[in-house]
This record gives structure tokens, sequence and C-alpha cells, in this order.
């Protein structure tokens, strides 16, 4: 009498939703093997896909038939032993030496003969057909979608899935947030931990309620995909989604990022204004070291001998703090040049269409130059890697110039939006000096000049 093992089946990712669950299976294939007196000898259960090779619990099942610990197979289907050219060609050879004499399926008539062999060979390559089109279909879709501007998947931190849309909408919960994240990054002034920190006091934490880890804000602040572009299977593509930042905003990111790449010596304390000014005598850097608890600054004396002695940090910030309170502005002052400015902007209006044409123009060429970069690399002029390279180079520009084309037509690119803001930071200072924060002050002389002096060295 011939011995029969059951194999049940069924993957997680199984695309077609009529096939029975592995314990229905079970429940029927028993039911079958008792109706046609059927000798179950063993019971093979396997939650894993059968569209590629290497399957353990049906390779196992395999090599005991080859040892002779049964003769026949009992499945639902033959799309349940295998949706793959290897496995079926493996049991069809099983057949041929005699060491499988029966198959056994409730959907599906089988004999040991050669029209039975070629009526299940048949069913297999309709199982692998079956896979290969619905991949093959899933694909195209995906690249349609990706023409289109969509990207697929998960929505990151800051954005939701709209599942009746299909689309990546902004969160209205957290999507401000995100903006934040990047700006308070970009001042160069926080470490990744910090930034995270900083962020979730504010509200921006993952979907589960957690604080977002190191790595979490680390792939926040990589992610093309919030200034308005995105990656599939490496090449960049431009999104039709709401932007959360500026393409600028991102690269100050990076550059800080790279800044911060090497890691801090051990012991090494946190010096906040090394780095902000020179030396007024000889024009060397500033260096800073601890002596008895406290944080002194000195020149480097790189160009030879300097009179200029220590100064410690306290009396620095002091000096801060007395420039910030020189270049205020009284908000009476501020208001009468903001004034000013809005009368300045109403008369040149009309003045800008130049700009507004001449960015147009370029993100035109972009566009041009993109389409013969594509030909280019259909004609194979060109190979994966460099077209992959050159186009992500050209879709940045192009998003770079659509930004500044929207930043210029919601707010005007020009001189008046520099002088509004100078007064409005100047009008900041005195706020910013009652504070008393050297790190806020060190930042603010950071954003309005440069190569500071002080004639305390």
């Amino acid at each position: 009498m011939n011995k029969f093992f059951l194999y049940a089946r069924k993957s997680t990712d199984e695309p077609d939703r009529q096939i029975l669950s592995i314990e229905a299976q079970i429940h029927e294939l028993k039911e079958f093997a008792e109706r046609e007196h059927l000798e179950i000898v063993d019971t093979f259960i396997e939650s894993q896909t059968a569209k590629e090779p290497g399957r353990p619990i049906f390779n196992q099942m395999l090599s005991l038939i080859e040892k002779g610990k049964a003769n026949g197979v009992v499945a639902w289907h033959p799309d349940r032993l295998a949706r793959n050219s290897v496995d079926g060609g493996r049991i069809i050879y099983l057949i041929d030496i005699a060491k499988v004499v029966a198959l056994k399926f409730p959907t599906f008539w089988f004999e040991p003969t050669p029209q039975g062999k070629f009526m299940l060979s048949i069913a297999f390559g309709q199982s692998k057909y079956y896979v290969d089109n619905l991949s093959e279909n899933v694909k195209r879709g995906l690249r349609q979608k990706v023409r289109r501007g969509e990207q697929s998947g998960q929505a990151p931190t800051g954005y939701l899935n709209d599942k009746a849309n299909r689309v990546i909408v902004p969160d209205p919960a957290r999507f401000k947030f995100v903006r934040e994240l990047f700006e308070a990054y970009a001042t160069g002034s926080h470490s990744l931990k910090e930034t995270g920190n900083l962020l979730s006091a504010r509200g921006l934490v993952s979907r589960n309620g957690n604080v977002l880890t190191i790595s979490n804000i680390q792939m926040i602040l990589r992610n093309p995909f919030y200034y308005g572009a995105f990656k599939f299977n490496g090449e960049e593509y431009q999104g039709k989604h709401k932007p959360a930042i500026t393409k600028k905003l991102f690269d100050q990111c990076q550059a800080v990022m790279a800044r911060k790449a090497h890691p801090t010596k051990r012991g090494e304390q946190k010096h906040i204004l090394r780095g902000v000014f020179s030396c007024a005598e000889c024009g060397c850097g500033i260096t800073s070291e601890v002596q008895k608890g406290h944080v002194y600054y000195r020149c480097t004396k790189k160009k030879g001998i300097c009179a200029q002695p220590y100064v410690r940090e306290e009396l620095l910030a002091s000096q801060i703090t007395e420039y910030l309170q020189k270049v205020s502005l009284s908000s009476a002052w501020a208001n009468e040049m903001l004034a000013l400015l809005e009368k300045e902007q109403a008369e040149t209006t009309h003045a800008d269409a130049d700009f507004v044409q001449n960015l147009k123009l370029k993100i035109k060429e972009c566009e041009e130059k993109l389409d013969r970069l594509l030909d280019a690399h259909l004609e194979q002029t060109l190979s994966s890697e460099e077209y992959v390279a050159k186009k992500r180079v050209l879709l940045d520009s192009k998003i770079d110039f659509e930004q500044k084309l929207k930043d210029f037509e919601r707010n005007g690119n020009h001189w008046l939006e520099p002088a509004r803001q100078f007064v409005l930071a100047a009008q900041q200072a005195k706020i910013i000096a009652l504070q008393e924060n050297p790190v806020a002050g060190r930042d603010f002389l950071k954003r309005i000049g440069s190569n500071h002096v002080d004639n305390s060295f």
C-alpha cells in the first residue's frame, strides 16, 4: 500500500486570497485522505513562498521520499508544491525514477503516466506563469506610480498614508516639527541626540509614541523626500508631495552632518566660543583650553610672537552681550524701517518679471537635459551608474530652481527681504542680550557676520 506525506503551505505574502489557510488545507486534506483510503504517515507544514527554490521543510520532505519513507504526496493543488521550475522539475524527476508513484489533490487529477506527467508539468508551468505575471504587473504599477511622482510604501515621519487616494500627505500633528528639526540641526549647535530630545519635547515622536532614536533622526535628515524628491531602485525622482523644507536647508544639514562625522576625542570639553573669533593683533585663530576648571581662550600664535594674553570664557560672553546691545534696534526704530521697506516693495513689484522668467528658463533647460539624458541612457551611450549620477545632479538643480521660484513668487527674492531680515535680527539682538545665553549669542554672531575680531587678545 502506498504511503503518503501530507503537505500544506501558505506564505504570508500569498497574493491569492482565495487559497485556503493552512488549518483549512489540513482539515480538507485529511477528509480527502479518509475518503480515498490514503495512509498519511507524516504531515509537513510550511509558511514560505514557493516562488524560489530553497524551502527547508519541502526539501526535508523530498529527502525522506528519496530514502523511501513514503512514495506519495497529498496537497491541495500542484501550486502548493512548486511555483518555480527547479522544485517542479525535481518532483517530476522523482516520478520518473519511481520514488514518487502517486500525487493526490482534491482539486487536480494526476496519474504517473506520460499524459499525467505532461498535465502536471503544465500545472507547474501555469503556477510559475501566474507568479511571474503578477510580479511584472506589480512592478509595472510601481513604475507608473513613480513616474507620477508618488512614492510607494510607508510614509516617512511627518507624513501619513492617505489610503483612500493612495498618496502620501502631511501629518497635521507632526509636519511642522520636521522643519523645526532640520532648522535646529542646521545651526550646528546640537548633536543628533540633542536635536531629537529638543523636538521630542515639542511633540515630534514616532508613530508608536516613542522618542526618536539617533538612527531615526539621522534617517530623517538624510531623506530627500523632505525637500521634494525620493529614491526608487537607486534612482532619484521628483515627487509631487508637499515638501517640508527647502533644498538649501537640506544641504545645510548634510554639511553639518559631514562636519560632525569625525568624533571628538574622549575627555575633550565643548568650548562654545571656539572658532568664532580671530586675534586682533596678528589675525591668527583663537583656540581654547581648560585651566583650574575654567575655559580660557588664547591666540594660537601661528604667525609668530603675539603679546595678547589668555581670556576667560565668561569675559568673552559678556563682550558678546555688550556687542549685541550696541547693534540692537528699539521697537520704534525697527517698525519705522520696516514700514519704509514695505513702501519700497510696493514700488518695485513690477520690476521682477525678468528674474522670474530667467528661473523658468532654467527649469525648462533642466527638463530638456533630463530628457536628453534619458535618451542617451536608452540608446546605451551612458552606463546605468553614469545615468543615475547625472540625473541626480540635474534633478536637484531643477528642484532648487523651482523652490527659488516659489519663494520669490511668495516673498520676493530680492534685496528687500534680506534688509527686512536684518532689521528683524537687530530687533532680536536686544532679546538675546537680555537672556545672557552664550550659545544663543554665538549663533547670532555667526548669522549676522563673519571674521569676528576681539581686541581682548
